[in-house]
């Protein structure tokens, strides 16, 4: 459980299938509440199949923003089950946290390409973490990811495989 001196915001990051919500659920048994871009999605009618046509995504990915600011302000500690594929979309958590005076660590869940591609391949909508890519679409997001690095902040690199 964390120390209890400001809240603790941790971004999971990682292209689909590295593994992030496996890691999530072990920072929520250590106490973190858990904000999942993937259980948003399913909660508001949206099947494990993505991408998500713009409307609906725009609308959960505004649901996890404020999940998360609801969770910061009553003084949680948080992890963001989201794959924060670009820098920018973690500066933008990171400027979030730091409006709320919480400590923000980025954790890259660094998982082989052809070990994320094979685990999305096996996906098939069963729940909220099950989320189904094409092949094409999920080599695409593999490849488009922007890996972290130390300059942009703290980071902690965790094993995905």
């Amino acid at each position: 459980m964390p120390d209890r001196g400001n809240a603790h915001l941790m971004l999971l990051c990682g292209p689909a299938g590295a593994g992030k919500s496996t890691h999530a659920r072990r920072y929520g048994a250590a106490g973190y509440a858990v904000a999942s871009v993937d259980e948003l999605a399913w909660a508001a009618g949206h099947p494990a199949v993505h991408p998500l046509p713009d409307d609906a995504a725009r609308r959960v990915a505004d649901a996890l923003r404020s999940r998360v600011e609801g969770l910061l302000a009553r003084g949680r500690d948080v992890v963001v089950d989201s794959s924060f594929w670009s820098r920018a979309s973690r500066d933008d958590y990171r400027a979030l946290g730091a409006a709320h005076g919480a400590d923000v660590l980025v954790v890259y869940v660094d998982t082989p390409r052809d070990v994320a591609l094979a685990r999305v391949a096996a996906r098939a909508a069963a729940h909220p973490h099950d989320v189904v890519l094409t092949p094409e679409v999920a080599a695409a997001f593999h490849d488009g990811f922007e890996v972290p690095t130390p300059d942009e902040g703290p980071l902690q690199v965790v094993p995905g495989a």
